[in-house]
């Protein structure tokens, strides 16, 4: 459990934990020198039952503000300090926003230096603390009147926070997340890096990833050599815990405050959150689409701008109101949904909001529509199971389901066990990211593309139909490509599609062919599957069968179009099953050597190189391969030339 001091600056914070811990947590000369604390302190406090309680002292300065919001994102109990001979101050009061918009359930509130003060001020000071608390959202927390420098009260406050219980529940679906707030080297051990593990557990040995990384670089990654948890060396950390890791892998001047360590599965970097907020009731100016903000998450601190989705007065938040925001970030960050964040105006003068991130991987089109209102309500459920089945409904156009398991943090073993509703339809991008679309949003989306195919139809009657490249820029452009082909799959198995080649038609529509085209195609057959992997040039084909060469062009397209024949290049045609043979012997390639090249496929087939590449370039554009620098990768979800192959 993690308990942090908040308060005026000089009210007895340090003095305080040093009585309840013994630990002096100023520990910078300077800090030392002028009696007050410039840097986060931490200090530990043996719990009843062989635990270990940890304190994080912050400053109380206003212009350390900033350094107070990095230690008090992980805090599951605050001290709220009020020095009795001060009374309540301008501190006071923004340290009691930050705790309140950080989500805190209760707080304690500490009447310091009571030593200073007769019964007659403290009564008024209680007074003033009621008055202070009141619409806070804390209101009716416990009062201590202590006097760290004569023990007066000390016992009683110890055993209260012996007492408590940590209100944030660890979510046992949550991948390791530790938010860095201190890193330095130590001898031995090397880097270290230290902050509270806000979600997850991590193990000596364990890979983790640091979050955001540098402007177009990959993460970087490092080896836990060694951890201390609530200052005692440990095989294991958890959430809730002040940690220490020591790192192999990565050097003190690469990693900083307000990066991460997390998980591998959970590396992300944002740019643009999407967070349900409430403007500080105290605030007396309304929050409005376009003012500059600081944003603080974790330990992170970044400037934005603010643009209001939804509230009650159409884009601005008033005071004490609650509604839908997004903050378009001018540095990138590393957070999770869940996460708490606090706004500061853009001097850094006050706490003006906080609220809790609901997507951090907020788009920047189409960011009010009500499509996207939809899934943001359904975003602010409470279990990540719940946002999933409430989310799919309102995702017409699918959900990236990877991405949206990164952005909810969940770990490996908690992605493996996310259950799917049931018809639904689920899909392998390239990229290896897994995509899902609800059941009601695949029928109407399937209904849609049907409609349009027979629109095509009735239209073009002299085709056998578009190929499915086309068909989805006319019926559902926006659709992702892996949950589009998926979508062709489901409609062919049902019976309600078929496929020829990459062309697409209703069951009931077939391409009628003049008795010429149906004589052209008697006689090139035994001329093509002689020509075999090496093709058949139109004007050949012409010549061979004593036919007009432009009669020849218009009945071998004709064919193409129905899924007869395949044109690779201008006036070079295959026959279905050659090319049927020429994709499975990609498809070997690629099984044996994980993509296809043109010296590859060129030796399996025997082709030259020219020829083999023609071939390679056709099947990137059918949709067999996808073109990755001088390879070829296997599209895994195509369905093109998957019926069984033809016997040479």
């Amino acid at each position: 459990m993690i308990i942090g001091t908040a308060g005026h600056i000089d009210h007895g914070k340090t003095t305080l934990v040093r009585a309840l811990t013994g630990v002096d947590t100023d520990r910078l000369p300077e800090e030392k020198k002028r009696g007050i604390s410039i840097e986060l302190g931490y200090a530990f406090m043996p719990g009843t039952q062989g635990e270990s309680i940890g304190f994080i002292d912050v400053p109380g300065h206003e212009r350390l503000v900033h350094t107070m919001l990095a230690g008090a994102t992980g805090m599951d109990h605050a001290l709220l300090l009020v020095a009795a001979d001060d009374g309540v101050m301008p501190q006071t009061r923004e340290h009691l926003a930050v705790l309140a918009l950080l989500g805190l359930k209760a707080i304690t509130v500490v009447m310091s230096k009571c030593d200073r003060a007769d019964a007659q001020r403290r009564l008024a000071l209680r007074e003033e603390i009621a008055a202070l608390l009141s619409g806070s959202g804390v209101d009716g927390s416990a009062l201590f009147e202590v006097s760290a420098s004569t023990g007066q009260g000390v016992a009683e406050l110890r055993a209260h926070l012996l007492a408590l219980r940590p209100t944030r529940a660890a979510l046992a679906e949550q991948g390791f997340r530790l938010a860095v707030d201190r890193v330095f080297s130590l001898a031995g051990v090397g880097t270290v890096a230290t902050g509270t593990v806000h979600a997850g557990e991590v193990s000596v040995g364990d890979e983790l990833c640091l979050v955001p990384p540098v402007t177009g670089q990959a993460p970087r990654r490092a080896r836990v050599r060694s951890l201390h948890a609530q200052n005692q060396g440990v095989q294991q950390a958890s959430a809730g815990q002040r940690c220490a890791i020591g790192l192999v892998g990565v050097d003190k001047q690469d990693v900083a405050r307000g990066q991460c360590w997390v998980a591998p599965d959970l590396a992300l970097s944002s740019e643009r959150l999407d967070v349900r907020l409430r403007l500080w009731p105290a605030e007396a100016r309304a929050l409005r689409s376009g003012t500059p903000v600081h944003v603080h998450i974790g330990s992170a601190t970044v400037m934005a701008s603010v643009a209001v989705l939804a509230s009650a007065q159409e884009g601005s938040l008033a005071a004490g109101e609650q509604g839908l925001v997004q903050l378009v970030l001018r540095e990138p960050l590393a957070a999770w949904a869940g996460d708490r964040v606090v706004l500061r105006d853009a001097a850094a003068s006050r706490t003006i909001a906080g609220g809790v991130v609901l997507d951090p991987f907020a788009p920047a089109r189409y960011r009010r529509s009500p499509q996207r209102l939809a899934e943001l309500v359904a975003l602010q459920l409470d279990s990540p199971a719940a946002r999933l089945h409430a989310l799919l409904p309102a995702a017409v156009l699918g959900l990236d389901l990877s991405r949206w398991a990164t952005a909810q943090g969940l770990s490996a073993e908690a992605r493996q066990s996310l259950e799917t509703p049931a018809d639904s339809l689920l899909a392998k991008a390239e990229d290896g990211h897994a995509w899902l679309l609800g059941a009601a949003p695949a029928a109407a989306l399937a209904a849609t593309a049907l409609q349009v195919l027979r629109d095509y139809h009735a239209k073009n009657p002299g085709e056998l139909g578009p190929d499915t490249a086309r068909w989805r820029r006319l019926a559902a452009p926006r659709l992702p490509e892996a949950l589009w082909r998926a979508l062709l799959q489901r409609l062919q198995e049902s019976g309600q599609l078929q496929l020829r080649g990459a062309v697409a038609h209703l069951p009931e529509h077939g391409l009628q062919l003049s008795r010429a085209d149906e004589l052209v195609a008697q006689k090139i057959a035994p001329l093509l599957s002689t020509a075999g992997f090496e093709g058949a040039w139109a004007r050949d084909l012409a010549s061979a069968t004593q036919t007009p060469e432009p009669l020849m062009r218009v009945s071998l397209s004709r064919l193409a179009q129905g899924g007869e024949l395949h044109q690779v290049v201008k006036d070079l045609y295959y026959a279905a099953p050659v090319m049927t043979r020429l994709a499975a012997m990609a498809r070997q390639v690629v099984d044996a050597q994980g993509e296809v090249t043109a010296a590859a496929f060129r030796d399996a087939t025997g082709l030259g190189r020219k020829r083999a590449i023609q071939i390679l370039e056709y099947f990137d554009r059918v949709g067999l391969t996808r073109r990755v620098a001088d390879t070829h990768k296997l599209r895994l979800d195509s369905l093109l030339f998957s019926e069984p192959v033809p016997k040479a």
